[in-house]
């Protein structure tokens, strides 16, 4: 295993602030889909103490449901003593409202209790949904901070702003924003709201891998797409392009979401033979697909809802290199250097034509997509979300971290210098 300057007595691994805990309200188990929560605080034990809280379970049996994140495996968790899973036994209860508040009081302090005794004197909760408002008033904390990486409403046109949403807004003490729609939308309500973008695993996409051998029976050309299959999709769209190019083979990498026009729709293209849907595959093995299309796709329907989106896929297939499209969302419109932006089954059977040829597949594009994707590597942004927590803890935990950074960096870059491995 690589060295890691940030070792202490024993190989015991501690992080940059160990003084800092993070308390993490998120709205689903630690599992295998990893969405960018998964991806920002599993990066952010490198700088603070975190804690993922799994969601409490209801205790009846016939309440339980199987969501599109609880249907896949529990992703192990390194043990590296700054990232630890709190899986609570206290069952969710909706009523009575006084018993309900005192479980989940007991919940997040249990939680809280984990980073107490890792020697936290800093807390900060960190809200991942607009329905842990409640918790502002249910457990102490340093500094809190809200992360919207999507538009929860899930509306295809402008709603409201919830209720729970506004007052969580105007409480915290910092929001994070994912995208410049959402940003456009909530982001005139707390003063201390920041930008930062999803990103990727830039070493991970970038790296050669092989052929997945269900990717090798699939002739070329590859038109593929990587995620959740799921109703946001332009399936007119899709089925379109298929039905008008039966010698393009469509391939879909990822779970299919439990909604039943996507499950018809589904059934029914994939009995097609140039259709493939290949199911899920889990965070490592994803990285290996994109690399073997010869088009990556981002085929969205166009409407409030998606104008609002930071795909986590964009930078997946950058960093790939290889050529992508996709409909004029706002996100992938400031890509418009890198990405091919296409209307319609016309356009889109134009784009796609168009990037299947040498000129699209130069080491110049192939570089230039990945210069945009290696900016964005949550490695970088998982940084700058660090110190936006640390500067609003105070000047003085800024400029600890900053110190211990520079630190960590110059050991690292030692250690390089004298032929050891590199982080």
């Amino acid at each position: 295993m690589p060295s890691d300057p940030q070792c202490g007595p024993g190989g015991s691994v501690s992080p940059l602030l160990p003084e800092i805990g993070v308390l993490a309200l998120v709205p689903d188990a630690w599992n295998l889909l990893w969405q960018p929560r998964q991806q920002v605080l599993l990066r952010l034990a490198r700088f603070f103490h975190v804690v993922w809280v799994d969601p409490p379970q209801p205790w009846r049996w016939w309440e339980r449901r199987v969501t599109a994140g609880e249907a896949f495996a529990r992703a192990p968790v390194e043990e590296t003593g700054r990232f630890s899973v709190y899986t609570p036994w206290l069952p969710l209860l909706h009523r009575p409202a006084r018993l309900a508040r005192a479980a989940e009081r007991v919940r997040l302090n249990r939680a809280r209790a984990m980073l107490a005794r890792r020697g936290c004197t800093a807390i900060v909760l960190y809200l991942w949904r607009p329905h842990f408002a409640d918790a502002l008033e249910l457990v102490p904390y340093t500094q809190s901070c809200y992360h919207i990486d999507d538009e929860y409403s899930f509306a295809e046109h402008a709603v409201p702003l919830g209720g729970d949403e506004r007052r969580l807004l105007g409480s915290v003490d910092q929001v994070i924003v994912a995208s410049q729609g959402l940003l456009a939308a909530k982001g005139g309500i707390n003063p201390h709201t920041a930008f930062v973008p999803n990103g990727v695993d830039f070493g991970a996409y970038a790296a050669p891998w092989p052929e997945p051998p269900e990717l090798a029976r699939i002739p070329h050309p590859r038109i593929g797409y990587t995620g959740v299959v799921k109703p946001q999709l332009d399936w007119n769209l899709l089925e379109a392009l298929i039905r008008a190019r039966p010698d393009w083979s469509f391939i879909f990498v990822g779970p299919v979401h439990r909604e039943p026009t996507t499950l018809e729709v589904v059934a029914r293209l994939g009995r097609r033979a140039n259709v493939h849907f290949l199911g899920f595959r889990t965070p490592q093995a994803l990285a290996a697909y994109p690399q073997h299309f010869d088009v990556c796709v981002m085929p969205y329907r166009i409407n409030r809802y998606t104008d609002q989106i930071y795909p986590l896929k964009l930078h997946e297939y950058l960093a790939s290199g290889r050529p992508t499209i996709g409909t004029p969302i706002t996100t992938l419109a400031a890509f418009a250097d890198v990405v091919t932006l296409a209307r319609g089954p016309h356009e889109w059977l134009e784009a796609i034509a168009k990037n299947l040829t040498p000129a699209a597949t130069t080491d110049e594009r192939r570089l230039a997509r990945q210069r945009a994707a290696r900016a964005h590597d949550w490695g970088l942004l998982v940084g700058r979300i660090a110190e936006i927590m640390a500067e609003r803890l105070g000047a003085a935990w800024a400029s600890r971290l900053q110190e211990r950074s520079q630190a960590v960096n110059a050991a690292a870059a030692l250690t390089v210098l004298g032929g050891g491995p590199a982080r």
